[in-house]
């Protein structure tokens, strides 16, 4: 008999764990590989044992996860800041809306492989800078607070090239698309290379930048629909970004490369 009720007992306790994994809530959530998906993997243990199943898909662009988030195609995503969502919702009709509180800012930089100081740019530099409109914006306000361009306000967070006022060294723009700025590091003077690309590049905007934004409203943070954001499953990883563990994980992991925003 006690060997029956040792087997019971057994069997209980496996259809009770079987039970409990069953009832773990499937969440899949874009990500740029650097540090996004990064900081989302060292996450999953902490939620698996909240019951969510979070599953962390990496793209390598700044579309596809608004345009999948918008289509339920995926849950979720991590990857932007608000201003970039604001200017994607507007000029895509999309219904993207934040469901975190900030989770970290990754520092804006200036590279060059061939100059060491903003002095030494030669007349008509070749500068690389992001294509799509919100951080072309962030490229040309680091521009002007390095001193290389002066544009028309710098209070406006979505500057073009006709907004520059002042350009005494003659800098030549190019607009790329962000992740392929990396790549061309040695072809052009100098590139603005958003932290996620850089990091990926090896570059850490605080050791390798030839000058950096000194203040940002550009914190990362989680993005869903109106008719997720409030899930359970959605809130409790909310949480878990801006948890103790996650902060200290950023701290560690890239040493003031991405700083925690909370």
């Amino acid at each position: 008999m006690k060997r029956v009720s040792k087997l019971f007992a057994a069997l209980s306790l496996s259809v009770a764990a079987l039970a409990v994994h069953a009832e773990n809530v499937k969440l899949v959530v874009a990500a740029s590989p650097v540090p996004h998906a990064e900081i989302l993997e060292a996450l999953k243990p902490t939620l698996a044992k909240q019951g969510v199943d979070l599953q962390v898909k990496v793209f390598n662009d700044y579309v596809l996860p608004n345009t999948q988030v918008e289509e339920k195609q995926l849950d979720a995503n991590f990857f932007q800041h608000i201003p970039y969502l604001d200017k994607f919702n507007k000029d895509r009709g999309t219904h993207l809306v934040v469901a975190s509180k900030p989770v970290h800012i990754e520092p804006f930089a200036a590279y060059s492989s061939k100059y060491k100081k903003v002095a030494e740019l030669p007349q008509g530099a070749t500068v690389a800078i992001p294509n799509d409109p919100t951080n072309a914006g962030r490229a040309l306000l680091l521009l002007d607070q390095g001193g290389v361009i002066k544009l028309k306000d710098r209070k406006n967070i979505y500057p073009t090239t006709k907004d520059i006022v002042s350009n005494p060294k003659n800098i030549k723009i190019k607009e790329l698309e962000a992740a392929t700025l990396p790549r061309v590091l040695n072809q052009v003077d100098v590139a603005l290379i958003n932290a996620n690309y850089a990091l990926e590049a090896k570059l850490n905007p605080k050791k390798d930048g030839l000058f950096t934004e000194t203040t940002s409203p550009y914190a990362n943070l989680l993005v869903a629909r109106p008719d997720n954001k409030n899930s359970a499953a959605i809130k409790k990883l909310a949480a878990a970004l801006n948890s103790p563990e996650a902060k200290k994980f950023i701290e560690t992991k890239y040493q003031g490369a991405v700083i925690p925003a909370f």
